[in-house]
C-alpha cells in the first residue's frame, strides 16, 4: 500500500450505496492526485454517464467503467467486479436491472424485520436515502444512523444486517461462475474483490479455501484479484500478491471508498495498485 496511490479501481457514488455523486467523486479523485480510476457501483452503471462527463474536464484521468456483482457460495459470498463494461450493452443492462429489484425487495424484507424487533425506521425513508442509487444494505444501515439506533453503519452490519445478523435477508442466488460469464459474456474483465476479511467492514469476511477458489475461478475466466485494498496490512497485501503471481492473476485494488462515515474508511489517494495493473487490463482489453 502506499501513501500517494494514482490508481483507484473500487469506488462508489449515489447511484448506489455510496454518498458522493459521480461528480464529486471525480472531483475529489483529481484533487488526491489520481490517474486512473474505475467507478464500480453495486449492479448499476447509471452514473457512469456523469463519470465520464465530470472527467472531461480532467484530461488527465483515465476512468474505467466498471460494475460490482455479489455472488453467493456456501457459507459465505464472493465479489466479483466488472471492468471495461460496455455501457450501452442492452442486454447487459437488463440482468443488472433484474438484481436491482432483486436488491429493493430483499432490502424491504430487512426493514420489515427489523420493525418486527423493535426498531421502527421506515422503507420510504430508505428509498429516500438510496435516491436514484440501486437500494442496499448501507441505506438500511444509514436509516438506522439517521434514527438513532446506532452511531456507525458498521455498527448496523455488525448488530443487525450482517449475514449473522437477525435481521439479514437472503438474497437471489448467483454463483461467481455465472458472475464471471457474464461478465466476458459483455465483453469486460471479471476481477475478484477484498479476497480476505477487512477490519473496516464488518461484511467483508475472507474467502475461505481462497487458493483454492481462486484457481477455479481463473479457470472460469477471472483475470485478476484485489490485492491492494482498503485497510489491507502489508501481511495480508503480501499474501495476496504472492497468490496472484503464482495463479497469473493480475493485482489489482483500490480503495472501495463509499464515504460511509465509518471511522477509519480509506480514502482515494491512500491505497491502489500500480499503473502496470492498469496497463495489464488495458493490454487484455486491447
Amino acid at each position: 500500500m502506499s501513501d500517494s496511490a494514482v490508481v483507484d479501481l473500487h469506488l462508489h457514488t449515489t447511484f448506489s450505496d455510496g454518498t458522493l455523486t459521480p461528480t464529486e467523486m471525480v472531483e475529489l479523485c483529481v484533487q488526491r492526485g489520481l490517474k486512473v480510476i474505475s467507478i464500480s457501483d453495486h449492479d448499476t452503471t447509471e452514473g457512469l454517464t456523469e463519470t465520464f462527463e465530470a472527467a472531461s474536464r480532467h484530461p488527465g484521468l483515465t476512468v474505467i467503467p466498471g460494475v460490482e456483482l455479489s455472488t453467493d457460495v456456501p457459507g459465505g459470498e464472493i465479489h466479483v467486479l466488472g471492468y471495461f463494461l460496455e455501457v450501452e450493452d442492452v442486454g447487459l443492462q437488463e440482468v443488472l436491472q433484474r438484481f436491482r429489484l432483486g436488491r429493493e425487495g430483499r432490502a424491504e424484507k430487512m426493514v420489515e424485520k427489523l420493525n418486527e424487533l423493535g426498531l421502527n425506521i421506515l422503507w420510504d425513508r430508505v428509498r429516500e436515502i438510496s435516491g436514484e442509487g440501486a437500494i442496499g444494505r448501507p441505506h438500511i444501515a444509514q436509516a438506522l444512523v439517521e434514527a438513532g439506533y446506532v452511531q456507525y453503519p458498521k455498527d448496523a452490519f455488525d448488530r443487525y444486517i450482517s449475514r449473522s445478523g437477525p435481521a439479514y435477508v437472503e438474497r437471489m442466488k448467483f454463483t461467481p461462475e455465472e458472475a464471471i460469464k457474464l461478465i466476458l459474456d459483455h465483453g469486460a474483465l471479471p476481477v475478484m474483490a477484498h479476497p480476505t476479511y477487512s477490519a473496516s467492514k464488518s461484511d467483508r469476511d475472507g474467502v475461505s479455501s481462497l487458493k483454492q477458489v481462486l484457481t477455479d475461478l481463473k479457470q472460469a475466466g477471472l483475470v485478476g484479484m484485489e490485492v491492494y485494498y482498503g485497510d489491507y496490512t502489508p501481511e495480508q497485501v503480501e499474501e495476496l500478491a504472492a497468490y496472484a503471481k503464482e495463479l497469473d492473476l493480475i493485482p489489482c485494488g483500490g480503495s472501495d471508498y463509499h464515504a460511509s462515515g465509518n471511522p477509519g474508511e480509506p480514502e482515494p489517494g491512500t491505497v491502489g495498485p500500480p499503473i502496470a495493473t492498469f496497463e495489464a487490463l488495458q493490454a487484455l482489453k486491447d
